[in-house]
């Protein structure tokens, strides 16, 4: 049996362990997959059906072990850069998105290209694009290294520079304070992007914000029903990959939010038994590109160790599609 619990009503985790309160699990609505990452493996699902293995995909197309491993079983071959792609083949490009030199490279070799760029991710490149053109200083707050910040910074990299959370703002210099932006990469955590903000206002009172927002919604709802249910959690489970940064991010909000202990797994057979120790509520929850079969399988673990009673918080509805690339659109069913 399982009963929804609204948002803030009747979660609440008691000073002490009692030993006779039920076991249960709140399982966090919405969790999985956003409507960017299930563009990015749907395309290179259509593209295996439409043009047959092998399909080479730069990058992972979505940060995730499972994913990952069941396209490569059947027929994708990933790479890190478009060289290793033998000339004239197809390449799916990565839903974190790419540089112009990364189009240009592909180009030169005379690739086929399928851009999986989730849409939201290309709309803070064309942010990008548009300041730059305008000359502003761009302030681009993410993660060094990963491959969205790597694809959007490479649109303008004369005006972007990388603010890495809130103490790397004492280290930006601007030559116009009239003529700054923020942007941010898509998938961080929104109340410490929203600390690097206020940082960064402070130093720059002039500071612009982006048009709309950055960081993505399937981000922020992944974030808010974990800061729900956090609270009422002696334990929360996050379902998600260790370069999955939204997935990660969610362990730390369920920390900061009260959760007792929280902890990221890939699959069901990585939860330690010993984690349920005077445990009585855990939160499950998962990433952005997690399938949801790999939920079902943490639940069933759950239940074979006495947390089978499921209750969901609902904090959001999501019901947003993207349209695959154009190359495929015909492909869909």
């Amino acid at each position: 049996m399982s009963s929804a619990i609204p948002l803030n009503v009747g979660i609440v985790r008691s000073a002490g362990v009692d030993a006779d309160a039920p076991k249960r699990v709140l399982l966090a609505e919405p969790r999985g997959y956003c409507a960017g990452v299930d563009r990015a493996v749907v395309t290179v699902e259509k593209a295996l059906e439409k043009h047959g293995a092998p399909i080479y995909v730069r990058k992972e197309i979505v940060h995730n072990r499972h994913v990952v491993e069941t396209l490569r079983d059947r027929g994708v071959i990933f790479v890190d850069e478009t060289d290793e792609v033998p000339e004239g083949a197809l390449v799916v490009f990565s839903a974190h998105g790419v540089s112009p030199a990364v189009h240009e490279s592909a180009a030169e070799r005379n690739l086929h290209t399928i851009d999986a760029t989730c849409p939201l991710v290309t709309k803070v490149h064309q942010e990008a694009k548009r300041f730059a053109r305008d000359d502003f200083d761009i302030l681009l707050i993410g993660h060094e290294g990963h491959e969205e910040v790597e694809g959007t910074a490479g649109e303008a990299p004369d005006h972007v520079q990388l603010v890495d959370g809130p103490d790397a703002v004492d280290a930006i210099t601007v030559r116009d304070e009239n003529k700054v932006i923020w942007l941010s990469q898509t998938t961080l955590s929104v109340d410490e992007t929203m600390e690097t903000v206020h940082r960064l206002r402070a130093k720059f009172p002039n500071l612009q914000d982006p048009p709309s927002d950055d960081i993505c919604y399937a981000t922020s709802n992944r974030q808010t029903a974990v800061k729900a249910m956090a609270p009422a959690c002696d334990l929360v489970i996050v379902v998600g990959s260790r370069n999955s940064s939204n997935s990660v991010r969610l362990v730390e909000v369920a920390l900061t939010a009260g959760a007792g202990a929280a902890h990221l797994v890939d699959y069901a057979r990585e939860v330690d038994p010993a984690w349920f120790d005077g445990v009585r509520t855990i939160g499950l929850t998962s990433g952005a590109s997690v399938p949801e079969i790999l939920v079902e399988g943490v639940l069933e673990m759950l239940a074979q160790h006495g947390f089978g009673d499921v209750q969901p918080v609902t904090t959001a509805n999501e019901t947003l599609v993207f349209s695959l690339p154009r190359e495929l659109r015909s492909a869909r069913s």
